[in-house]
C-alpha cells in the first residue's frame, strides 16, 4: 500500500491577496473542485491577522498567537500551495510578511517550517504578464528557506478576469489542466520526501 492509499497528503494553500473576490484566492478554491486526488486541501484564511515581523517578539514564548497557529499548520502539512498576486513586480507584502515568520527558528529547539518542505506556486493576474515576476520572487525567497519548490508546470494565469466566471469559478480548460498538473507535481515531490 503506498502512502497516498494509507493517507491523503495535506495541502495547506495560502493565497497572498487579502481580497475577497480574489483571483488567486479562487485558484485556490478551484484546486479544491479540480483536485486530481490524494490531497486534503485546506485554504489558509487568516493572513490578515499575521502582524508585522518583529524579531524581539520571535521566540517560542512571545510569538503572536497567530503566528504560532501559522507555524503550526505549516509544520503539520505535508506540502503548501501558494497563489500569489503581483505588486510592484513582486510579492505582497502580507505574503512576504507571513514567510519572514515562517523562517526563523533562532533558539534551534523548533525547526524551521519552511525547510525542505514541497511547495508548489501560481498566480492570477489581469495583466498580459500575469504573476511572472511575482513567482520568480516567490521562488528566490524559497531558495533560502531550502524549500522544495515544484519546476513545473508554470502556472501564470494572466488576463484572469477571462478565466473566471461572474460567480468566480475558474471556467478555463487549460487553467484546469494546468492546475491540475501542479498539483500532481506537488504530490509527487511530497512521495519523494516521504521515500
Amino acid at each position: 500500500m503506498t502512502a497516498t492509499a494509507a493517507r491523503p497528503s495535506r495541502i495547506l494553500a495560502i493565497s497572498g491577496s487579502l481580497r475577497a473576490a480574489s483571483h488567486n484566492t479562487q485558484l485556490l478554491r478551484a484546486a479544491l473542485k479540480f483536485n486530481p486526488g490524494g490531497q486534503d486541501i485546506e485554504i489558509y484564511e487568516d493572513l490578515r491577522a499575521i502582524p508585522p515581523y518583529d524579531l524581539d517578539l520571535d521566540t517560542p514564548e512571545l510569538r503572536p498567537a497567530a503566528v504560532t497557529e501559522l507555524r503550526r499548520r505549516v509544520q503539520e502539512a505535508d506540502g503548501l500551495l501558494i497563489a500569489t498576486p503581483e505588486f510592484n513586480y513582486s510579492i505582497p507584502g502580507v505574503l512576504k510578511n507571513a514567510l519572514d515568520w515562517l523562517s526563523t527558528d533562532w533558539t534551534r529547539t523548533e525547526g524551521l517550517p519552511l525547510h525542505r518542505k514541497p511547495i508548489a506556486v501560481l498566480g492570477a493576474s489581469p495583466a498580459n504578464f500575469g504573476t511572472v515576476r511575482a513567482q520568480l520572487a516567490l521562488r528566490q525567497i524559497f531558495v533560502w528557506t531550502d524549500s522544495d519548490v515544484v519546476v513545473k508546470p508554470e502556472v501564470h494565469v494572466f488576463r484572469s478576469h477571462e478565466r473566471f466566471d461572474a460567480d468566480g469559478n475558474l471556467t478555463d480548460e487549460i487553467t484546469i489542466e494546468l492546475l491540475q498538473q501542479l498539483l500532481s507535481a506537488l504530490q509527487s515531490k511530497i512521495e519523494a520526501s516521504r521515500a
